[in-house]
């Protein structure tokens, strides 16, 4: 089919010329790019659910909902968006419905719009859409190759206001707050005032929430919840202790939608020994949904899991400091990878520091497993760049260092990390800056778009090379700065910083033969190896070099 010029242009305009976009690269969880985002604070897809369950709009600055939705996201999905950006991965907060009401933490009104105050763990919050709108996100995202993580709460319910009743003392423990002085007094207490926590060292069996199962009643899905859950249990003989009700509650998620993943909250907070019998039962619904749907599974159907062990640095290895003299290894048994919390101060040193710093402790101490780099994030309060001062060296030391990349939602499009008018987390968590991308804003020093433009050079070069998260690391010259990745066949050569204006050699003796052509996936030219080095053009300060 030939295509006029006036329709080819309506084509690219409206973003459907990503459907005809080259299938991926192989997948390899150990070199991914997660994309995380708050679901309400992304894209508003449906005005009409930006406030359910009575909310109103009377949050302190950043704490009340926004309007984002599965809708919004799912658009953005089919648009392009991710695919431009080399994203694989999709991190979004939690799906599940929150506590009701506002309530006041000390720093003004705040709801659930960031989805860690649940209510019910089986439903859908009405803020977010529907579960159809939820399936069609999961779909879209599998439609291109992107993988999805769920986000799990295991260790609390929401606050507990007039319309959100506390559950029943079975289930949780409402004093005393922890002191995070050692590992009884980290994991066997509330978080904060007014977080109840979930009994999850019990063996005791509870009866279900009275709350929770009127709720069910008064929707009419009370006799199948019963249902499935009489049956998981005789299942899994598991008691019917509040642990195991939790983890069937989450891997139904996986069994109902093909999740690929868990991003669990606050695991250290929680017995170690709980998240191997998670992993256990999200594996067996993970098994049952790729049995029930095998022409829809991805690569080779594996799932993946990471943990948020709040102060994990990579330089910790395999060993946690819980203080007291305790310490556990979170990835025994239990997870694939830990998100890293120290690249927000590593970055502050030079590129070598920290990419061989990292390549180094996963070829060592961590080799098996991975960690999750990221510059900035929801809870964070101290990241890299705050104020947007410096996003070109923010995507190359984040999409550039060994171990997969958390690109927080707006990194991409600097994004202000420090909104005067909030207070504490809430600064991290404006609502996506799409009107900067559209009118291309002018900031000190540099435009959105051209931010942009670099983020997705990047991220598509790491997507299509997984030596760069997953290779060996050798620096090749201090300047400009040129390092390898080698992963089999999989080789790449870059250079950071390299300034502009004049032709420069690049070394690449020991990674690409004289007589080789190599082509820069940042310019397009393509040059040809000689004498162990290659002549670019020197039109760009960065160049990704692959044959």
């Amino acid at each position: 089919m030939k295509l006029s010029s006036l329709a080819l242009s309506l084509l690219l305009a409206t973003g459907a010329h990503s459907a005809l976009a080259a299938p991926p690269k192989p997948f390899l969880w150990e070199s991914a790019t997660v994309y995380f985002l708050l679901t309400d604070r992304f894209a508003n897809g449906d005005k009409a659910n930006d406030l359910a369950y009575g909310r109103k709009a009377d949050g302190a600055p950043l704490r009340g909902y926004m309007g984002g939705d599965f809708k919004g996201l799912t658009a953005k999905i089919k648009s392009g968006y991710f695919d431009e950006l080399g994203v694989d991965v999709i991190w979004t907060t939690p799906p599940v419905e929150q506590i009701h009401a506002g309530t006041d933490e000390g720093t003004g009104k705040s709801y659930g719009f960031h989805g860690y105050w649940v209510r019910d763990f089986t439903a859908l919050d009405a803020n977010l859409g529907t579960e159809k709108d939820f399936r069609d996100f999961v779909e879209a995202a599998h439609a291109r190759g992107i993988r999805v993580l769920l986000d799990v709460v295991m260790n609390h319910t929401g606050p507990v206001t007039d319309a959100d009743p506390v559950w029943p003392a079975g289930w949780v423990r409402t004093e005393p707050q922890c002191q995070y002085k050692d590992a009884p007094s980290t994991i066997g207490c509330t978080l904060v005032k007014n977080l109840p926590d979930f009994r999850t060292e019990s063996n005791e069996p509870v009866a279900l929430p009275e709350a929770l199962a009127a709720k069910w009643k008064a929707e009419g899905r009370y006799e199948r919840e019963v249902k499935e859950l009489d049956d998981f249990f005789a299942r899994t003989g598991y008691p019917r202790a509040p642990r195991y009700y939790l983890m069937k509650w989450h891997a139904d998620w996986v069994r109902k939608f093909g999740i690929d993943g868990f991003r669990a909250d606050t695991v250290k907070h929680v017995e170690s020994g709980v998240w191997a019998e998670l992993r256990k039962v999200a594996l067996a619904a993970h098994e049952d949904w790729k049995r029930a749907n095998p022409k829809k599974v991805l690569g080779d159907g594996r799932f993946f899991m990471t943990a948020e062990v709040y102060n994990y640095n990579i330089a910790h290895g395999l060993s946690f400091d819980m203080g007291g003299g305790a310490k556990t290894n979170f990835y025994a048994d239990s997870f694939d990878n830990l998100i890293n919390f120290g690249l927000v101060h590593d970055a502050k040193g030079d590129y070598e520091s920290v990419f061989g710093k990292y390549a180094a402790h996963l070829a060592g101490p961590l080799k098996g497993y991975s960690v999750l780099n990221y510059i900035s994030s929801h809870d964070d309060g101290n990241p890299f760049d705050p104020a947007r001062k410096k996003p070109f060296e923010s995507a190359n030391k984040l999409l550039l260092a060994p171990g997969l990349a958390q690109i927080y939602y707006g990194d991409e499009t600097a994004r202000r990390l420090d909104i005067a008018e909030a207070t504490g987390d809430a600064k991290l968590r404006s609502y996506m800056n799409w009107e900067d991308l559209t009118s291309n804003a002018q900031r000190e020093g540099y435009k959105v778009a051209a931010v942009r433009a670099h983020w997705a050079k990047l991220g598509k070069f790491r997507r299509a090379h997984a030596s760069i998260g997953a290779g060996e690391h050798r620096k090749l010259a201090d300047s400009p700065y040129t390092f390898s990745r080698v992963r089999g066949d999989d080789k790449v050569v870059v250079a950071l910083d390299a300034g502009t204006g004049k032709a420069l050699d690049i070394p690449v003796a020991g990674v690409f033969a004289d007589g080789v052509r190599v082509k820069d996936a940042y310019s397009g030219a393509t040059y040809k190896v000689k004498n162990g080095v290659v002549r670019t053009s020197g039109k760009h300060d960065t160049i990704l070099l692959s044959q």
